[in-house]
């Protein structure tokens, strides 16, 4: 018999082992169903499962409104409808030096699908990228996907998690394409000030690549510093900017992200990565259109006071966090977090019994607790732990009260 001509990506099957779904599902598992406390989800990143993060009524409306006014039942063009286009680049103009076109925005399906189409657009034989550390799984994935090398750069939690730029410097090379910055943090929740992001510029254009810039949790800041966007930098170095709907308006399941070309030199277009990337459109599969025919309305038109409730009760988490975090000797939070959705803090298994990693933290905490953290390893940084709190004051409270008798139980004794 002829042998079969066939055989399975390995790369696409090693890819998704780190990917936070996967591991989250992985801890999920271990709660015990007797257990009839509720479930802590510190883990997965979904502000939508809490009734008190729910999405404004504008947002609402103008879905119902675009979907019932029958404008949007057609094929999406491949670079999105074009005043959703015009929408975003309208909503990203306020907060940048100069104006964006409708043909500088690209609207996708979610922000992952913006990275994906980018990181398409970037790999060539021999290419590599610069990825944070912790980081967003994600990344690593699609470049493992797309035969794209990746090299990492390490976020300094003694300085407010700001990216170590002569580690960036000394890592990169003539086949380096870009650096990747989070702003606000995924994992960190940090949020990068000005002058940060100046010397970020200047450090890729000395090494002559773009910055992509992931915004997906712009403007969810809570601390003293105010969400500065890396596209006001793109007179220095060309910067791609990915946003999307899923964090500020609180509906991932929407699947509408965008992203932006900040390159008022022209660069991207010298180099012909713009034509690529319209290139790559065209293949691609296209977001829903009702939801991109109700964008302008939901950039535009969301009431202030929706925003103002969101970032209270999420100071209001982050302030518990913080407090109860230091309540537990084995556990560290270097940087208060100051914006997205996240606490990213340090693990001392050396300090517990029966505890090895930050992966074994998790599934045991899982287990007795029916607390879910999602531990670091994922993010590039073992033996640390990211805690989500976009969930109700109350479920913050109980959870870490619960992982305090946890760290508390597992105690090495002196």
């Amino acid at each position: 018999m002829k042998k079969w001509g066939f055989q399975a990506n390995q790369k696409l099957s090693t890819a998704a082992d780190n990917i936070i779904e996967v591991v989250h599902s992985k801890i999920r598992n271990e709660i015990d169903e007797d257990d009839q406390r509720p479930i802590i989800p510190f883990g997965y990143g979904d502000p939508s499962f809490s009734p008190l993060f729910r999405t404004s009524q504008i947002a609402e409306d103008a879905v119902v409104e675009a979907l019932r006014s029958t404008k949007f039942n057609s094929y999406s063009p491949p670079l999105g409808v074009p005043h959703a286009r015009m929408g975003i680049a309208e909503y990203l103009s306020k907060d940048l030096p100069y104006k964006l076109s409708p043909d500088d925005v690209f609207v996708t399906s979610g922000a992952t699908q913006a990275i994906e189409i980018i990181l398409t657009v970037l790999a060539h034989p021999g290419a590599n990228i610069l990825l944070p550390r912790p980081g967003y799984s994600v990344y690593e994935a699609r470049a493992a996907c797309s035969n794209l090398e990746v090299r990492h750069f390490d976020l300094l939690p003694e300085k407010g998690w700001e990216a170590d730029l002569d580690a960036v410097e000394a890592i990169a090379d003539e086949n380096t394409v870009a650096m990747v910055i989070i702003n606000p943090g995924n994992p960190c929740g940090n949020v990068c000030s000005y002058q940060h992001l100046e010397k970020v510029a200047n450090t890729a254009r000395k090494l002559g690549i773009m910055v992509i810039s992931d915004e997906v949790f712009g403007h969810l800041t809570f601390g003293s510093k105010p969400f500065v966007p890396m596209g006001v930098f793109g007179s220095i170095v060309p910067v791609l900017t990915l946003g999307s709907l899923s964090k500020r308006w609180l509906v991932p399941g929407w699947r509408l992200g965008w992203f932006a070309v900040n390159d008022p030199s022209g660069i991207l277009k010298e180099t012909k990565v713009f034509d690529s990337i319209k290139g790559c459109l065209h293949v691609f599969s296209d977001p829903t259109t009702f939801v991109q025919g109700a964008i302008p309305y939901i950039l535009g038109k969301t009431n202030e006071d929706f925003y103002r409730n969101i970032i209270s009760v999420l100071k209001q988490n982050s302030e518990v966090c913080y407090n109860k975090i230091n309540e537990m000797p084995c556990i560290t939070y270097p940087h208060k977090s100051e914006g997205s959705l996240y606490a990213m803090v340090k693990l001392m298994p050396s300090l517990l019994e029966d505890i090895d990693d930050d992966m074994d933290f998790c599934l045991k905490l899982a287990k007795e607790e029916s607390v879910i953290v999602l531990p670091g390893t994922v993010t590039g940084m073992k033996n640390w732990l990211r805690i989500f709190f976009a969930i109700e004051p109350s479920f913050v409270e109980d959870g870490l009260e619960r992982m305090k008798s946890f760290c508390q139980r597992h105690a090495k004794r002196h």
